[in-house]
């Protein structure tokens, strides 16, 4: 028992020339030539600034590298089983695991929120309004106030 089944090649779409991000392509070579050519004056033009051309014209190189990484980049073929992931299309065997999750997360957000105190504060205990604190220093000795007494003291430098 054997049935024939015929399968159609998928044909890429091929992008003749310099790809698909045309634009980028002619920015960068429009700046190489620019920065070329200013550089150029540079070096042979005999001015009394010729450093200024000089790295005026390696700067506009330098930028055109900015062009040249959005032409290739803009270039990549990604296939679209690997680009499902990246716009929301779920695949089900994922689906349970993630609903697990995101369920413990809230319920451990909201157990913090009942209680009245965020993640960053630590013990409730340690929150309580005046109680005592204490603070010690470089010099092994221990100032201890309540939170009602403040004690100022000046510090020289």
């Amino acid at each position: 028992m054997s049935t024939s089944v015929q399968v159609e090649p998928v044909m890429e779409r091929r992008y003749g020339g310099v790809g698909r991000c045309k634009c980028s392509f002619w920015f960068a070579v429009a700046h190489d030539i620019l920065g070329v050519f200013i550089m150029l004056v540079g070096v042979f033009g005999g001015l009394v600034i010729h450093d200024l051309f000089i790295y005026a014209g390696a700067i506009i190189i330098f930028l055109s590298l900015i062009w040249w990484v959005f032409w290739y980049s803009g270039n990549i073929d990604v296939p679209p089983e690997e680009l499902e992931d990246d716009v929301g299309l779920i695949k089900l065997k994922n689906r349970g695991l993630s609903r697990v999750v995101r369920r413990v997360s809230s319920r451990i957000r909201d157990s913090f929120r009942r209680n009245g105190r965020s993640f960053r504060e630590g013990p409730a205990s340690n929150n309580r309004p005046g109680t005592d604190v204490s603070l010690a220093t470089i010099y092994d000795t221990t100032i201890t106030s309540s939170s009602k007494d403040l004690v100022r003291e000046t510090l020289s430098i």
